[in-house]
């Protein structure tokens, strides 16, 4: 049996979770369709999301349309949950992207566009809610193809639009719809050179089928993308879309030749609090009881090969229901038994690791700490396991002020993180106003050694001289030899390298340094005293002491900002925007509301969230996403540091020997 592994995308409220029910009552996976507000759909399985009638983590389920089995994952469309969304497209062979008829393309839409057509992901757009009042055709097709795509084609038609007899028809070459052929042909020709040439030698010639087979094509390509108006609730347009999914997505054929290669999206805890990992295998086949090479890179950027072996094997059978099976090429699987799995590991092959971030990682924090006095190390290590779910929460711990942070999109997910600590772990806890996660650049050139002196008393039997100087923008931290590589052994070059890159997480103002080029300069040892903890241990007083001369400056990160707000509203929230320091680059009008977009600071982002639904009357509607990092502006920010601390000489040897 042939398979493809669909996502279903949106701005939040579009339509997504009901349209994942209809699909699956279509198919006759489930009697009745559910809904978000009863809290009974099949993806929203989790309390929180029923309760908050919003999709927080993928879900994935399954359902078979003649001989091709659709293997669908339910992504978030709240912006808070973006991590999730990156996780599920580096699986998918296509996507839906729900678009609702009444409010249009969102600023969430164009974000998730963006990124889909840089992946070139093929993308079938489902215009939902058809039978609203409001819904709009033409005007909306012109939206989408200027603010998504221009090489859109919609294969459908709407009767009756905005009212609740409202139908999707399907559109042919053929008599009944004349225009559609040669509409259909100017987006086909942009990309199809032998269809054009085919076209321009005897249009007359060109069959139904002819039209069809190069659509087909050009969407697996993404090359063009579909079109299709519907209604989920209505079950208007439907058959159409099911259609389009096993016709204009790229099918695999399940076979079980070649080596294994599969990538872990997802990681859930069982019901023993083992760790199950959820995989897309794209070549070879996994079985239950089988030995298998987990690849991952390690924070230095080399690659590990891990042995694993699993030992439950479990495919999609029927909505969300599993059957033991032996998974194939095209499969997702839940497998248990990898005890360390981790999220973006691969399966059997290291082929994919080298992927770069889709979206960027937070840029807020906040410090949480539990209500009940003891309860901190239960805290940490339920923290720890949300991490397995999404590893953008990056915990830190301060053992000294007893305290733990994690890293945010923003407030909605600060909220789902004290919701799920008390439902699953009975855990109340407190969180601290959320800060901004700023960033360190040396700004010159600093250089400092230390060498065993054999006159006086010494504490590190190791010596080790570092330079430091600015690096390539977006390089982050790069680490280079100036002396011979035999000239310490392997563990004491490791140990040094080791040691710079954990002591950069922190610079002088206590947050992460990137962008810097350190080259060792000096080295030395005296055998058979020296141990690679004394080169571990001395680096970090070298690299802060170069890092002082060289000096750091704060970078804040800024946010790009999609706005939409009523068009009388306007003047006064862009009076507010400049308030609070945003820099509105572009201003148009889009019917009754007006678009702004521009860049604003990201500590101010919540102050401007607060006062927008006053500002709008409830109807404006904000996305940021990460831009840059600019200089910080105003007195310098800085952070708490939590290890031991080699800014400070004397008090990181107080620490280092245990005297502290």
């Amino acid at each position: 049996m042939t398979s493809v592994n669909i996502g279903i995308l949106a701005h939040v409220d579009a339509g997504k979770t009901s349209l994942t029910e209809r699909l699956l009552h279509t198919a006759g996976v489930i009697d009745r369709v559910g809904s978000v507000d009863r809290g009974d759909t099949q993806t929203d399985s989790h309390e929180l999301e029923r309760q908050r009638g919003i999709t927080i983590r993928s879900a994935v389920v399954s359902f078979t349309v003649g001989d091709v089995k659709v293997n669908l994952i339910d992504t978030p469309g709240h912006p808070d949950f973006i991590s999730e969304v990156e996780r599920a497209l580096s699986v998918l062979d296509g996507v839906v992207l729900v678009v609702s008829a009444v409010e249009g393309v969102q600023a969430q839409t164009r974000l998730l566009m963006r990124t889909l057509v840089k992946m070139r992901i093929p993308v079938i757009l489902f215009v939902n809610k058809i039978d609203r009042m409001g819904a709009r055709y033409d005007d909306l097709l012109d939206e989408i193809r200027s603010e998504l795509s221009p090489a859109v084609v919609p294969l459908t038609r709407v009767e009756g639009i905005g009212t609740a007899e409202a139908r999707a028809i399907t559109r042919t070459v053929g008599p009944d719809d004349p225009e559609f052929a040669a509409e259909l042909a100017d987006v086909l020709a942009e990309h199809g050179d032998e269809f054009l040439a085919r076209y321009l030698d005897d249009e007359a010639a060109l069959t139904a089928r002819d039209y069809t087979e190069e659509l087909a094509r050009q969407a697996c390509r993404a090359q063009l993308y579909p079109v299709l108006f519907g209604s989920a609730v209505a079950d208007a347009g439907i058959g159409a879309l099911v259609d389009g999914i096993t016709g204009l997505f790229p099918v695999n054929h399940g076979g079980a030749d070649g080596t294994l290669h599969g990538t872990v999206f997802k990681i859930e805890r069982g019901w023993a609090g083992e760790k199950v990992a959820y995989v897309r295998l794209r070549s070879g086949t996994l079985g239950p009881r089988s030995k298998v090479s987990v690849f991952r890179r390690d924070p230095h950027g080399a690659v590990l090969e891990l042995p694993g072996r699993t030992t439950v094997v479990e495919v999609f059978d029927r909505g969300s229901a599993m059957v033991e099976a032996q998974a194939r090429a095209g499969d997702i699987a839940k497998v248990w038994g990898l005890k360390g799995i981790r999220i973006g590991d691969r399966l059997g092959s290291a082929e994919g690791l080298d992927g770069e971030h889709l979206f960027a990682p937070p840029s807020l924090e906040t410090v949480i700490r539990p209500a009940r006095h003891g309860a901190m190390p239960e805290l940490y290590d339920a923290l720890l396991q949300l991490a397995d779910q999404d590893p953008f929460i990056n915990v830190r711990k301060d053992d000294e002020e007893q305290e733990i942070s994690v890293s945010l999109y923003g407030e909605v997910q600060k909220e789902v993180i004290a919701a799920t600590l008390a439902d699953d772990y009975k855990l109340d806890v407190v969180f601290e106003g959320t800060r901004i996660i700023c960033v360190e650049r040396p700004i010159g050139v600093g250089e400092s050694v230390e060498e065993i002196d054999y006159r006086s008393k010494t504490f590190f039997w190791a010596t080790v001289g570092l330079r430091v100087e600015p690096g390539e923008p977006g390089s982050g931290v790069v680490f280079r030899r100036s002396v011979e590589l035999g000239s310490l052994p392997h563990a004491f070059h490791k140990a040094v390298e080791e040691a710079v890159r954990a002591t950069l997480q922190q610079g002088l103002n206590g947050w992460e340094v990137l962008d810097i080029l350190v080259t060792l300069t000096h080295t030395g040892f005296a055998s058979p005293v020296s141990a690679a903890g004394d080169f571990r241990k001395l680096t970090p007083l070298v690299l802060m002491n170069a890092l002082k001369q060289a000096g750091t400056q704060v970078y804040e990160p800024v946010n790009r900002f999609e706005l939409e707000v009523p068009a009388e509203n306007a003047s006064t929230v862009l009076l507010n925007l400049v308030e609070c320091g945003a820099t509105p680059e572009t201003t148009r009008g889009q019917g009754s509301s007006c678009l702004v977009e521009g860049i604003i600071p990201a500590r101010t982002v919540q102050e401007f969230e607060q006062r927008l639904p006053g500002l709008s009357q409830g109807e404006g509607m904000l996305v940021t996403r990460f831009h840059s990092f600019q200089p910080a502006v105003g007195p310098v920010p800085s952070r708490r540091r939590t290890d031991l601390n080699p800014v400070d000489r004397k008090e990181y040897m107080l620490r280092a020997f245990g005297r502290i």
